[in-house]
C-alpha cells in the first residue's frame, strides 16, 4: 500500500498557483486581440497554463477541453489575474471529427486564427503483453490523430491571414526522444507527434511553422495521480519514486511548473522564434543529453 493517498500526492507534488508574475510577457506584433489561438486541453494543467499565458499576452484564446467545469475555472482564473485577452471556451471530445472542426469554426468567428497549441493529453501505464488496446487507439486518436486534424482545418485559416503565416506548437515529451517502460502508447505517439511536426514544417513552407516543446515530468494532477499507482507497483514510497524514478536520470531536481511549459509555447509562437521550425524545444533537465 502506497505510503500517500492521491489527495497527498497531489497536494505535495502537484502544480502551484499561477500568478502573473510567473507567466512570460512578449511584445509581438501578432499577439493581439483579434489573433486567436486554440488550445487543447485547457480544463487543467499545461493546457490551462497555457491559456492563462496567451491571454497575458493579450491575444483571444479558445480553449476547449471535454471537461467544462475545468474550461470554466480556467475562465475563473484569468479573471482572478486581470488577464488582458479572452478566453473563449468550447467543449468538444477530441475523437469526434465534428467536434474538431467545430472547434476551428469557432475560433474562426473570434478573429484570424493564427496559433494552434495541441496539448491535450491522457496516459495508460501497462506491461505491452497486457496492454488495453482501446487505450491505445484512444490515445492514438488524441495525441496524435486530433493534432493531425485540427492542423488541417487550421491550415486554410492560416493561409488566410494578412500575410499567410501560422504557427503550430504540439506537446511532445522527453518520451518523445527516449522511452520507458510499461508506457508503450504515450512513447508510441510522442515519437509519431514529432513526425507530424516536420511534416507541418515542410508543408508550411516558412509561412506555417510547427515546433514540439519536450519535457520531462511537470506538476500535472496527470503525473501526481499516478504516484501512488507507481509506488504500488514498484514496491517504494511517493517521494522515493520521484527521487529515484522521475528525477534520477535529470541534472535539475526538480519537476517543472505547467506555466514553465506555457511560456515555451508563448516564446515559439512569437517573432522570437521564427526559425524553430520542425525543431524541438527540448527542457527536460538533461534527462535525454547527459549520462
Amino acid at each position: 500500500m502506497a505510503d500517500m493517498t492521491v489527495e497527498e500526492a497531489m497536494a505535495k507534488y502537484g502544480p502551484r498557483e499561477v500568478t502573473t508574475e510567473d507567466l512570460l510577457v512578449i511584445e509581438d506584433p501578432n499577439y493581439t486581440s483579434d489573433n486567436v489561438v486554440i488550445v487543447t486541453g485547457a480544463g487543467g494543467g499545461i493546457g490551462r497554463a497555457t491559456s492563462l499565458a496567451f491571454a497575458a499576452n493579450g491575444l483571444t484564446v479558445v480553449a476547449t477541453d471535454r471537461d467544462e467545469t475545468g474550461l470554466d475555472e480556467t475562465v475563473s482564473k484569468a479573471s482572478d489575474l486581470g488577464l488582458s485577452g479572452d478566453i473563449v471556451t468550447v467543449t468538444a471530445n477530441l475523437t469526434d471529427d465534428a467536434d474538431l472542426e467545430r472547434i476551428v469554426d469557432r475560433a474562426a468567428e473570434e478573429g484570424s486564427v493564427r496559433y494552434l497549441i495541441n496539448n491535450a493529453g491522457i496516459q495508460t501505464v501497462a506491461p505491452i503483453e497486457s496492454f488495453p488496446i482501446e487505450k491505445y487507439d484512444l490515445m492514438h486518436d488524441v495525441m496524435q490523430r486530433a493534432p493531425l486534424v485540427l492542423a488541417k482545418h487550421c491550415f486554410p485559416h492560416f493561409r488566410d491571414n494578412d500575410d499567410g503565416r501560422g504557427v503550430v506548437g504540439n506537446m511532445c515529451s522527453v518520451h518523445g526522444h527516449i522511452v520507458t517502460r510499461d508506457k508503450v502508447a504515450y512513447n508510441t505517439t510522442k515519437f509519431g507527434l514529432r513526425g507530424l511536426t516536420q511534416s507541418i514544417a515542410a508543408e508550411g513552407d516558412g509561412d506555417i511553422r510547427a515546433f514540439t516543446v519536450s519535457t520531462a515530468y511537470v506538476k500535472t494532477a496527470l503525473v501526481a495521480k499516478q504516484l501512488p499507482d507507481t509506488a504500488d507497483r514498484r514496491d517504494m514510497t511517493v517521494d522515493e519514486v520521484v527521487e529515484k524514478v522521475m528525477l534520477e536520470r535529470t541534472r535539475v531536481k526538480e519537476m517543472m511548473e505547467p506555466f514553465e511549459v506555457a511560456n515555451l509555447f508563448v516564446m515559439g509562437c512569437s517573432r522570437h522564434s521564427k526559425h524553430l521550425n520542425g525543431g524541438d524545444v527540448t527542457h527536460e533537465g538533461g534527462m535525454s543529453l547527459t549520462y
